[in-house]
């Protein structure tokens, strides 16, 4: 397993067991409808416990399960995704419209938990008497704020899915299109696939798109190689997450008749610099002598 210094979660991914084993469990059964209520019910109890007070638990749990709705939604705003209907379904929902780390949302978050305390600190300094209700006040604004921001990230990944829907690329129509998002709002990363390939270029919503500023990723040919590497468990994994899979079939340079089988998604890399990246070497009988799947690089889109 290759880790790269910038990978998220890294010593998480450690304590996971490996990269592909981390990618099944992250956002797994916790993060799905089903699981809502008894996540919820779970705080509730941990809060008690913690606490040890008495506290309403009909109404404690009402508020839980709305702050466990609002971070499933968080996850649906990011390009990661998230598997609502475990255990039914294994399908990413995802809205792309925010990255994986967001610093715009960690401070919006940070100041709807920190200002209260800032405004309790001050007040025991002057000898102020306040009461609570302050804190409620700061936890609106910082809903009001992510509610916003979130709004506007929406409104400006919806156009830029536009602008790359309205193009030819290589004189083919688009099957699909996306864009995925950078640390800018106005700055995105738009994909259309193609019959025979993955076009990729950027979408600067302050300026006129530039076809000629793209680039063209052929897809890779579906080859004996292929079906063995995509029998292997790194792949496996990958599969079950990938939503703009990207294939590279090459010779590989260290072995004779040896073939190097590669999986990317295009969300979080390209060929030269991948991020969710499963890899096989296949020898000349189609027998995989080594598969791993790694988290190299990945944007921060």
């Amino acid at each position: 397993m290759v880790l790269a210094a910038n990978a998220p979660d890294f010593d998480v991914v450690s304590w996971f067991g490996g990269s592909a084993t981390y990618l099944h469990w992250h956002r797994n059964i916790t993060h799905s409808l089903i699981a809502m209520p008894v996540m919820a019910l779970l705080a509730v109890a941990l809060v008690r416990w913690i606490g040890r007070k008495q506290v309403r638990w009909l109404q404690a749990w009402l508020i839980a399960l709305v702050g466990v709705a609002s971070h499933l939604v968080l996850d649906l705003t990011n390009i990661y995704g998230v598997r609502l209907m475990l255990p039914f379904s294994g399908h990413w929902f995802h809205w792309d419209w925010t990255p994986v780390i967001d610093l715009v949302l960690w401070a919006i978050l940070l100041l709807g938990v920190a200002a209260p305390a800032l405004g309790r600190l001050v007040g025991s300094e002057i000898g102020e008497q306040r009461k609570g209700s302050g804190n409620a006040g700061w936890a609106v604004t910082a809903l009001l704020l992510l509610s916003a921001y979130d709004y506007g990230r929406s409104v400006f990944h919806g156009r830029a899915v536009a602008v790359m829907d309205s193009h030819i690329y290589n004189g083919l129509a688009p099957r699909r299109v996306g864009a995925f998002p950078s640390e800018n709002p106005l700055v995105w990363t738009g994909v259309a696939e193609l019959s025979n390939a993955y076009f990729e270029a950027p979408v600067d919503l302050r300026e006129n798109f530039h076809i000629n500023d793209g680039v063209t990723y052929y897809k890779g040919p579906r080859t004996d190689a292929v079906n063995a590497a995509m029998a292997t468990e790194p792949f496996q994994r990958l599969l079950e997450f990938v939503q703009y899979p990207l294939w590279v079939v090459e010779p590989a340079d260290d072995r004779e008749h040896a073939t190097r089988v590669m999986l990317l998604d295009l969300r979080f890399g390209t060929p030269r610099q991948p991020g969710f990246v499963a890899t096989a070497m296949v020898n000349g009988r189609n027998q995989v002598v080594q598969s791993e799947f790694r988290i190299g690089g990945v944007r921060p889109r």
